[in-house]
C-alpha cells in the first residue's frame, strides 16, 4: 500500500482539532474559486457532504454570504469511529461584489459537493461603442 505524508496535513488537523468544528457565530472557511467567463462572473465552493437545505446564500447590497453546514450522520450504536478527518460543522465565506455584477440575478447550481453561483455583468458596465454626430452646415463664430 503507498502512503503519501503531507507535513501540513497533520498540522492542519491539529489546528482543526484545537479551534474545534465552526459554528454559526464563528465559521471555518471553504474553499473556493473566481473567474469570468464571457458575460457572467462565476464562483465555486467545495461543500462535499452538505445537502441543499443547509446551504444558505444571501446578497445584502454587494455583500454575497454563503453559509453551510456539514451534519454528523447519524450512527447506530454498534459503530466504532477508527478515523475521523472530515470536517463538521458551519462553513462560511464572505465576497464584495464589484457595482458592475448584476446581483438580482445570480444562478446557483449545486452538483457533487461544488454549489456553482454565475453572477451576470450589468448591461452598464459591458463596452459599447458611442457614436458621433456631424452637424450639418458651418457656423462661424464672429466676435
Amino acid at each position: 500500500m503507498l502512503m503519501r505524508t503531507d507535513p501540513f496535513r497533520e498540522l492542519d488537523r491539529l489546528a482543526q482539532q484545537l479551534m474545534g468544528p465552526g459554528t454559526w457565530s464563528r465559521p471555518s472557511a471553504m474553499p473556493m474559486d473566481a473567474y469570468r467567463e464571457g458575460d457572467k462572473y462565476v464562483v465555486a465552493f467545495d461543500l462535499p457532504g452538505v445537502t441543499t437545505d443547509a446551504i444558505d446564500i444571501d446578497v445584502e447590497r454587494n455583500m454575497l454570504t454563503v453559509k453551510a453546514e456539514r451534519r454528523p450522520v447519524a450512527k447506530s450504536a454498534d459503530v466504532q469511529m477508527e478515523l475521523s478527518e472530515r470536517p463538521l460543522g458551519v462553513f462560511s465565506r464572505q465576497i464584495v461584489l464589484a457595482d458592475t455584477l448584476d446581483t438580482e440575478h445570480i444562478q446557483a447550481d449545486y452538483d457533487a459537493g461544488v454549489l456553482t453561483l454565475r453572477i451576470p455583468i450589468a448591461e452598464r458596465a459591458k463596452p459599447r461603442k458611442i457614436s458621433i454626430g456631424v452637424e450639418s452646415g458651418r457656423k462661424e463664430i464672429s466676435g
